[in-house]
């Protein structure tokens, strides 16, 4: 059994006992759901509440898309400033003093899960070789700012 918080004595109802109609007039009783229930008459009788309040309610929008599989729209996204998180610090300290003929790093961030790099942030100034399937305009410029490489992957 459910008790609501409310106490019984501080209830609107005991304030009205004795009084008759309990405030809800003589004239137009208090009857059942006279404008139907819930959100009904939204294109009928309450139309212009719902114009007024609700625009856009009703009706759709753009085009249908049969048997979508979200599949080809998976593309998780990792920053440039969280790019070198995925490889340890002591390989970027490592490779941190690498001059243009020397080797550089290869972040792949496929194997940690991520698609597209994307540009927001600064990279060390070192050359690094970033695989990914995805590249924003802002990332690649970037990478190549600092001497490094996009390599796109299937």
């Amino acid at each position: 059994c459910v008790h609501s918080a409310m106490v019984a004595r501080l209830s609107k109802n005991r304030k009205k006992r004795g009084h008759v109609s309990a405030g809800h007039g003589r004239v137009g009783k208090h009857r059942k759901h006279p404008s139907g229930r819930g959100n009904a008459g939204g294109q009928h009788h309450h139309r212009i509440m719902f114009d007024k309040y609700h625009p856009g309610y009703f009706g759709k929008v753009g085009m249908r898309y049969f048997h979508k599989t979200m599949n080809k729209f998976h593309r998780p996204t990792i920053n440039l400033d969280k790019v070198w998180s995925l490889v340890s610090e002591a390989t970027r300290k490592k490779y941190a003093d690498a001059g243009p003929k020397d080797k550089v790093p290869v972040i792949d961030v496929t194997k940690a899960g991520f698609f597209k790099v994307l540009g927001k942030g600064k990279l060390p100034s070192q050359p690094v070789i970033v695989k990914a399937k995805f590249f924003s305009k802002d990332a690649e410029r970037k990478i190549k700012a600092v001497g490094g490489a996009c390599v796109l992957t299937a």
